[in-house]
């Protein structure tokens, strides 16, 4: 690969990193001191409405598409919203986290407004700069920089706060956010491969893209490929706390040890993706997927084993890395010309919902026949994921013919 495509993927992991660092470490440590400021955990679970404009950020999605044609404005777009999301985060930051919560809560809802419609505008630019053949290692570095960013601000970050406190830490993420928008600013070879059409994107083109019939096969694929694995992930934590694991324990194996192993794998998915061809690798991580439920449930027919447990969470992150890379990848071939930003945005989001659906599920599911029903439910779900995937796109990749040479 060239030197500036190289430079590019750096260009584009920084700005990925620049999105999750800020709003992992935000989500954790504003759950800690709102607990231990007496608030009740109904309204914590509140806390998440916050980040709901990386949920709704298709709606706005169109008008990026519309507004950017060139490199230079999506650069601008890019930098303009970077730098409000900095700005937020230093206002943040210089506040007292205990005394004004809710203004606190109003700037991270701007903080995330600004960086999901960063992330559109990043997305697009990202899928005209690079051919196909490169965009399972781009998709990589998105993957990569997105649990990157979980692990030092989930984990590192937080543990740094009781040294230095929220009126350091803080202001210290507005500058890192700057300062990864500088190989944005000097890089100046980054292109647009494919020329976009003259008829600009509208907000219907949300509902055209549903309107495709050949889009739906990919859309029941990002319904069911995260969900064998992330109703078992959300009931980590309380299954270790059920074992008496305190909370440092807890973020250390699962914020730590088991983002850290995604990280990794996104990298590993990258590099597979490049050399099979994304039809044989989807089958194949979607075979290892199934294995990750029926691990966690012959455990259950056994003593607890610590050991044991942490390889059961290192597999589940390393399956969730390496599918991240192929639902990234499979999305971006199903973008329209000139609706990039738009179409990749929309199929991001179902992935997203999907997995918030089973989330909830799963609490209902182990609540009412426990750990071991979750992982029957979960295994069951994961078979499902992989005969829709080996009899729906057989033969097929995506919208298009499979090709070996992703």
């Amino acid at each position: 690969m060239p030197n500036s495509k190289k430079l590019s993927l750096g260009t584009f992991f920084c700005l990925y990193i620049a999105q999750m660092m800020p709003s992992s470490f935000l989500m954790t440590a504003l759950q800690v001191i709102m607990r231990e400021g007496h608030y009740s955990l109904a309204t914590i679970g509140l806390l998440h409405f916050v980040r709901l404009p990386w949920t709704l950020k298709f709606l706005w999605s169109p008008f990026v598409d519309r507004h950017c044609v060139t490199v230079g404005d999506y650069k601008k777009t890019i930098i303009t919203t970077e730098l409000v999301y900095a700005i937020a985060l230093l206002a943040t930051g210089l506040i007292n986290v205990h005394s004004e919560m809710m203004l606190v809560l109003i700037l991270f809802f701007i903080s995330m407004i600004a960086s999901a419609t960063q992330d559109i505008a990043t997305d697009a630019l990202a899928i005209l700069s690079f051919k196909k053949n490169d965009r399972s290692l781009l998709n990589s570095m998105q993957s990569m920089g997105a649990f990157g960013g979980t692990v030092i601000g989930g984990g590192v970050l937080l543990m740094i706060l009781k040294s230095y406190g929220w009126n350091v830490v803080v202001p210290c993420l507005a500058i890192f956010v700057l300062m990864m928008i500088i190989p944005l600013v000097l890089n100046k070879n980054i292109e647009i491969e494919t020329e976009k059409p003259k008829d600009r994107a509208t907000w219907t083109d949300i509902f055209r893209f549903f309107g495709r019939r050949e889009i739906w096969p990919q859309i029941g694929f990002l319904l069911l490929y995260y969900m064998g694995i992330i109703g078992v992930l959300s009931m980590l934590r309380p299954y270790l706390v059920d074992k008496g694991y305190d909370m440092k324990e807890i973020g250390f194996l699962t914020g730590i040890v088991g983002t850290a192993t995604s990280f990794v794998m996104a990298w590993l998915s990258g590099v597979i993706v490049r050399r099979i061809g994304i039809h044989k690798a989807r089958i194949i991580i979607a075979c290892l997927i199934v294995l990750a439920p029926l691990y966690f449930l012959a455990m259950t027919f056994t003593d607890f084993s610590k050991a044991a447990f942490v390889i059961g969470i290192m597999y589940i992150q390393a399956c969730y890395g390496l599918a991240t890379v192929i639902v990234y990848t499979t999305s971006m071939q199903c973008v329209r010309p000139g609706r990039e930003g738009t179409d990749f945005t929309i199929q991001v989001v179902i992935s997203h919902l999907s997995g918030l659906l089973i989330a909830v599920a799963a609490g209902s599911i182990g609540h009412l026949f426990g750990y071991q029903g979750l992982y029957i439910v979960e295994t069951g779900i994961a078979i499902l994921s992989l005969v829709y995937i080996l009899f729906v796109f057989k033969g097929k990749d995506g919208l298009q013919t499979e090709s070996t040479d992703l």
